[in-house]
């Protein structure tokens, strides 16, 4: 009998993690889908055994897995070839050192009730008490960002992030020149965005559950992490500012933003800002909205 037609995939995108993979899967193990899924895993150039261990977990997986692999390191691109990969309407995405609930499916898919909405998040909570209180968020109440407006970024992550297939189209996907492995981590928010500049909707969903295992605990690891965040945020802030008709709203937020941090912080935001405008002039960046 031919399997129906997905109605959302699960996008992970993943490099030289084989060591750390096993509890990941066990995760995938436990979702639940009242409806036909896809589930796609994105080996973005690994050097370790990735390859060899995505492949014995896709062979004893129960559902439908689309293994496919990306080359070249950057985790816009990866994303890109993740969801090009499937014919779902509804794309989903977490993280390789990310658990999601058993219900995260059926959740990101009931926010699509609403047409209107081209994109949305859920919850991030830490899975290990211990680590470091980075890179989660666990806002209690729904926000809606509507069409035209400006998003910050650390709200929607790409930790726990979906997309209506369509909404990716009209923006012609993530951009390929951000994204982890390359110099600035800021593709959800950019391609967030331009969704909305593309007249979609977007929604952070609290039902939505993801358990983020990154692992640091704090000390320089984190301060590493929490430098190169600035360096993308000072990027965003400068595409948002050449090419996105938010942009005034974008330079308002930034000024005000800027009174309620250290002033480091905001030199390395300027710096990274003028860094990216340089770059951008070579590297043909994705303005699609």
């Amino acid at each position: 009998m031919e399997k129906a037609e997905p109605k959302i995939a699960l996008v992970i995108c993943t490099r030289n993690r084989a060591k750390r993979l096993d509890t990941f899967f066990e995760s995938l193990g436990r979702l639940k889908c009242d409806c036909s899924w896809d589930l796609v895993i994105v080996d973005n150039g690994s050097t370790d055994d990735t390859s060899g261990r995505l492949k014995t977990f896709a062979a004893n997986f129960p559902g439908r897995v689309i293994l496919t692999t990306e080359p070249q390191a950057g985790l816009g691109r990866a994303r890109n070839r993740g969801w090009r990969a499937t014919e779902a309407p509804i794309i989903a995405f977490t993280d390789d050192d990310c658990y999601p609930e058993a219900n995260f499916l059926n959740d990101v898919l009931a926010v699509y009730a609403d047409q209107t909405v081209g994109f949305s998040g859920g919850r991030i909570l830490l899975h290990d008490s211990t680590d470091a209180r980075i890179t989660i968020y666990d806002h209690p109440t729904e926000q809606i960002y509507y069409a035209g407006g400006f998003i910050a970024g650390g709200v929607i992550q790409g930790a726990s992030m979906a997309f209506r297939r369509q909404a990716l189209v009209d923006i012609d996907g993530f951009d390929d020149n951000l994204g982890a492995g390359t110099p600035f981590a800021f593709e959800d928010v950019d391609a967030e965005l331009r969704a909305l500049a593309a007249g979609w909707k977007g929604k952070y969903d609290p039902r939505s559950v993801v358990y983020h295992h990154h692992g640091r605990k704090p000390g320089i690891e984190v301060d590493a992490l929490i430098r190169a965040y600035e360096i993308g945020r000072g990027a965003y802030f400068a595409k948002c500012i050449l090419f996105m008709p938010q942009r005034w709203r974008c330079l308002r937020f930034w000024l005000r933003f800027i009174k309620q941090q250290p002033f480091s912080r905001t030199l390395r935001e300027a710096r990274a800002a003028v860094h990216y405008s340089f770059r951008q002039f070579r590297e043909k960046p994705n303005v699609s909205y």
